[in-house]
């Protein structure tokens, strides 16, 4: 009884440090929450606390806050992902709806992220080398000129111009169509591009001659296959936000800032992308930076089907309302999974 009424006190510092950026006095503790329990019970429970390294006194004035272990176990123990409201959910879908490309959805998805939790969003585009080929389409704009079209599974879209020496007749472009799609439809990057170089030069004939057309399609669809300038490609938004945290600046906010402008950096932070809906809680310390050990990180993956192809999240001050930043990526993660997923 006495450790739940300790985990009780400490679920209550946690949720009025959030939101009141103010240590937390045993007073205010038994006025806000009705613990059922004395200022003086309230005072030898926080004193436990303190004790066992869950939360600290910043200064000599009475109040406590939560240190990252108070944190850590108030995100295992005592949060409860609150689901989000069917408003909410309507306002998410109806923001993401209306995006037109993948650019689009990914810079949509920021802005939301990062309204709904008043925190540095973070968006990895989803990453080129595990995805799939959805589709490949091959349109003849000009007798000697095809314009090549490449979709893939993260919803990305290459277009790819193709001059070439003689005229193509739709049979042949038709052939052509229906052999690509054959060998690459639904087959991830690295297979679809042997496939295509067999279509290019077939292993049991490879002594004997191309064929140029043939060879053309598949060399210009292998290019834009191979392109990953999207690998390392993300999003940010709400930067803005930090400025709430403008009493930790030296130590909390100035280090993020400088990581924003290094993508490398926040890649390694968010962490790798999880499937299957969890979300990752990463306090303090616990991530791989020194330098950001009072920066905290809610992410999750995100992708079609139970694929993750990519990450996105939030990043601040261990100063954070946990419970609903989890709720707000997770949500914002299923939608866009749903998006590309429906693309």
């Amino acid at each position: 009884m006495q450790n739940e009424r300790r985990l009780s006190v400490l679920r209550a510092i946690v949720e009025d440090y959030v939101k009141t950026e103010e240590p937390v006095g045993s007073k205010a503790l038994v006025e806000r929450h009705g613990l059922g329990v004395s200022p003086a019970t309230v005072r030898n429970d926080m004193a436990a606390l303190e004790e066992e390294g869950y939360i600290t006194a910043p200064h000599t004035s009475a109040g406590r806050v939560p240190t990252d272990k108070g944190y850590r176990l108030f995100v295992d123990r005592l949060t409860t992902v609150k689901p989000m409201t069917a408003a909410e959910k309507r306002a998410i879908a109806g923001f993401l709806d209306g995006a037109v490309d993948l650019d689009d959805v990914v810079s949509r998805s920021t802005r939301l992220l990062s309204q709904l939790t008043r925190q540095v969003a973070v968006v990895q585009y989803p990453t080129l080398s595990r995805s799939t080929v959805r589709h490949v389409e091959l349109v003849s704009l000009a007798p000697t000129r095809l314009l090549l079209v490449l979709i893939l599974s993260t919803g990305r879209v290459e277009q790819r111009l193709l001059e070439v020496t003689e005229e193509v007749s739709e049979e042949t472009l038709a052939g052509l169509r229906t052999q690509v799609n054959a060998a690459v439809d639904g087959v991830i990057i690295g297979e679809a591009c042997q496939a295509l170089r067999a279509i290019a030069q077939p292993e049991a004939d490879a002594e004997a001659p191309s064929d140029d057309l043939a060879t053309s399609i598949a060399e210009a669809l292998i290019e834009a296959m191979s392109d990953h300038r999207s690998d390392e490609r993300i999003s940010i938004g709400g930067t803005s936000n930090l400025a709430r945290f403008g009493d930790s600046f030296d130590t909390a906010v100035r280090p993020l800032l400088e990581a924003l402008e290094e993508h490398v950096v926040l890649l390694k932070l968010m962490g790798e992308a999880t499937a299957g809906g969890l979300v990752t809680v990463r306090i303090g310390a616990e991530g791989p930076y020194q330098e950001l050990s009072q920066t905290s990180v809610v992410a999750t993956g995100y992708g079609p089907g139970d694929e993750a192809l990519a990450t996105l999240g939030v990043v601040g001050p261990t100063r954070m309302d946990y419970p609903g930043s989890m709720a707000a990526v997770r949500a914002v993660a299923r939608y866009l999974s749903r998006i590309l997923d429906e693309a």
